[in-house]
């Protein structure tokens, strides 16, 4: 039960704080949700299975174009253009895990960053329809949910929230379910796990496309709740930040990715108010996670003082 509640107090604790912070904040607190979402997805893959991905940005980008451009061309609202997104971001997953999963470890990173850099390239190749660089923004009649605009921080706010819940909530339900078992199992020993019957192939694709079905549905909230879809989005970079997100707050834990992004997006806020070399405030944190917290934070917790957390 402590588990469930811990859980379940960070979110109902998300929802008090909104009414205690400026506009400005409540709307960064939920690009935090959506990015801890997308986290959430990255460490389903690396963190539980150890499939150290570099293609991500393709997935949360499939996300976000598909719902951005159903809305912007096709006039969907943002409850029909969420699950296209969604939809999109798993499909695409599974269908790079049947070719990169033939490979394994570097090779597998590799071949991930291969298909989101194509991905990176076709955006820009088809500028016409996606923007390109510059990208377009969503038309405001299409941000609406169940009659809500989600232009406005209130229910933008809201929203965030309710898909950070239900995605914290599923990845808490799996990864402490049977399936979720095996996928541990596999990060840990995949050829032991092979004699006792599991198929690694089928586990590892199942976990991938779940990681992608976060990543889409991330990129799609993030292209309707906020309005904007841009070829930046599917840069390296998107496929580096949630990875330091996970390893930031712990690989391995369910809470993890919401306290890695949301510790580096403050230091980011930070540095940048300070200097424009905020990447060396940046490089400093992750070389101090190094030498004293290489588990994470929850990570290093969890071992040395709460074994109980997920």
């Amino acid at each position: 039960m402590r588990v469930w509640t811990l859980h379940l107090a960070l979110i109902a604790a998300l929802f008090v704080v909104q009414f205690l912070l400026s506009p400005y904040l409540a709307t960064q607190l939920a690009r935090i949700m959506v990015l801890a979402v997308f986290a959430m997805g990255y460490n389903l893959a690396f963190g539980y299975t150890g499939l150290l991905s570099l293609g991500h940005a393709l997935f949360f980008a499939a996300g976000m174009y598909a719902a951005g451009l159903l809305a912007r061309d096709q006039g969907w609202t943002a409850g029909p253009a969420l699950i296209a997104g969604i939809v999109a971001g798993g499909a695409l997953a599974a269908a790079i895990g049947l070719l990169a999963l033939r490979t394994a470890g570097v090779s597998f990173m590799i071949v991930t960053l291969m298909f989101a850099q194509a991905g990176y390239l076709t955006i820009l190749y088809f500028g016409r329809t996606t923007g390109g660089d510059e990208g377009f923004t969503v038309p405001a009649a299409s941000r609406s949910l169940l009659g809500f605009d989600l232009s406005t921080d209130g229910p933008r706010f809201i929203v965030a929230l309710s898909l950070f819940a239900v995605a914290l909530l599923v990845s808490l339900a799996v990864v402490r379910s049977p399936f979720g078992r095996s996928m541990v199992a596999m990060r840990e020993n995949e050829e032991r796990s092979r004699m006792l019957g599991y198929n690694p192939f089928i586990v590892k694709l199942a976990a991938l496309t779940l990681s992608g079905l976060y990543a889409g549905a991330a990129g799609a909230a993030y292209a309707v709740m906020f309005g904007y879809v841009g070829a930046s989005f599917a840069t390296i970079q998107y496929s580096i930040l949630p990875m330091l997100y996970v390893l930031l707050g712990g690989a391995g834990t369910v809470i993890g990715p919401f306290l890695g992004a949301a510790l580096m997006f403050m230091l980011i806020e930070v540095a940048t108010g300070l200097t424009s070399a905020y990447l060396f405030f940046v490089g400093a944190a992750l070389v101090a996670l190094v030498l004293f917290a290489p588990k994470g934070i929850l990570g290093t917790i969890r071992e040395r003082w709460a074994r109980w957390l997920p």
